[in-house]
């Protein structure tokens, strides 16, 4: 793909970067216009409390986002000195006070196009707002589960496309609640054509009991992954985790007071995406499935170099059993991509994953993420140009391309 762009870093790169972290803020309708009118109640409806709207979940007021109909709509990146330690001893208050009205481009996708050719970008993987939150909120009623994700991906379908002038890649949510939905999805998902599905990373809620993603009850989906050599996201969602009482339980994208006062649960994101990535291996995952890949994103990545001792203290103490066919971390390497965080250290997660493994995602237009997404580029000034391409575009060419495995 080969776009003209104004945008001076891009010019000076001399090609577009791949953004494989972008969001939309969903319609209005996003969980309810595919979702039966007698099943509103069980998955998402509206209510209007005190002036406001808010959404009801499985018939619990949700506390995701204070405002859920997303006009005005705080500014992107905005708290993003905060998470280099605020150098500037801004008013975190003060910077998301500032709101704009709701822009058309985080809602349509052709005015979305005009702004990725302002933005310098030549495509990108387009992921939920809200819709990474709410299979936990209901995760104990399966029919639901499975009723409003298939809505929820219709509506993605109709107002996003999975594949949109091939440029802007929406990713349908796949819930492995029900392995047989979970595959009729993605059998959908691939017919629509799409290059990239997602999934929170957590543990799976069943009727059943819960089980690990990588559990050999969920081999039929992930055959047919490794069949279709289609990425698999594991995203950062709302994955149920507890503090233990440590601070107060619950997901909020819009936590003030969490944000100024440390605690341990600003942890809970790097914790779901370490456990169910370490388990994959511990799983073998990439063993009984040689073609699936997982790409990591908006997890964080700090967690990598500990992952790694722990899986080579795993294959050292079960090399006498040959529990592992190949040593996990190299098999590790080879089927999982990393997007770091931006504030991570980026030179760290290449030295363990090596410049091939890495991929930059802006998160635009969140708060956490970057004010304009090639923000991002000042942060490789220590890698060679051939490198920068990789992590800047390359690597997610390389996903995003279908690698079918027989």
């Amino acid at each position: 793909m080969a776009f003209s762009t104004d945008n001076p870093v891009a010019q000076e790169l001399g090609y577009l970067p791949f953004d494989c972290d972008n969001h939309y803020y969903e319609a209005l309708d996003a969980f309810t216009r595919h979702v039966p009118k007698e099943w509103h109640a069980r998955c998402v409806q509206w209510a209007e409390i005190e002036g406001r709207k808010h959404h009801i979940v499985g018939g619990k007021l949700a506390h995701a986002v204070k405002n859920p109909t997303w006009d005005p709509i705080a500014m992107p990146g905005a708290i993003s000195d905060f998470l280099r330690g605020n150098p500037d001893g801004t008013s975190m208050m003060k910077a998301l006070r500032e709101r704009e009205p709701l822009p058309a481009y985080y809602m349509n996708p052709d005015a979305r196009l005009d702004k990725m050719d302002e933005q310098g970008i030549e495509a990108m993987w387009l992921f939920p707002t809200l819709g990474v939150l709410y299979e936990e909120l209901i995760k104990e009623d399966t029919e639901a589960v499975k009723v409003l994700f298939k809505g929820f991906n219709r509506w993605l379908h109709e107002d996003w496309g999975v594949a949109y002038q091939n440029r802007i890649f929406g990713a349908p949510y796949i819930t492995l609640a029900d392995v047989d939905f979970a595959v009729s999805e993605l059998e959908w998902a691939l017919k629509e054509g799409a290059r990239v599905v997602c999934m929170r990373p957590a543990a799976v809620h069943t009727r059943e009991g819960t089980f690990s993603p990588s559990h050999e009850r969920h081999d039929p989906f992930w055959a047919r992954v490794s069949e279709a050599g289609i990425t698999v996201v594991i995203h950062a969602a709302d994955s149920g985790y507890t503090t233990h009482g440590y601070v107060q339980d619950g997901f909020t994208a819009d936590a003030v007071g969490a944000a100024i006062s440390p605690n341990i649960k600003h942890f809970n994101i790097e914790r779901a995406a370490y456990d169910f990535l370490i388990t994959c291996a511990f799983e073998r995952l990439f063993e009984r499935h040689p073609g699936v890949r997982i790409a990591s994103i908006e997890n964080g990545a700090e967690f990598i170099p500990d992952l790694y001792r722990k899986l080579d203290q795993s294959a050292n103490r079960l090399s006498i059993a040959n529990y592992y066919k190949e040593h996990p971390g190299e098999l590790f390497r080879k089927h999982v991509w990393i997007n770091p965080f931006w504030e991570d250290d980026v030179n760290e997660i290449a030295h363990h994953m090596g410049t091939d493994r890495v991929i930059f995602g802006s998160d635009w237009p969140h708060i956490e993420g970057m004010p304009t997404p090639l923000d991002y580029v000042k942060e490789l000034e220590n890698f060679d140009e051939t490198q920068k391409r990789q992590i800047l575009r390359d690597n997610t060419r390389e996903l995003h391309e279908l690698r079918p495995v027989s």
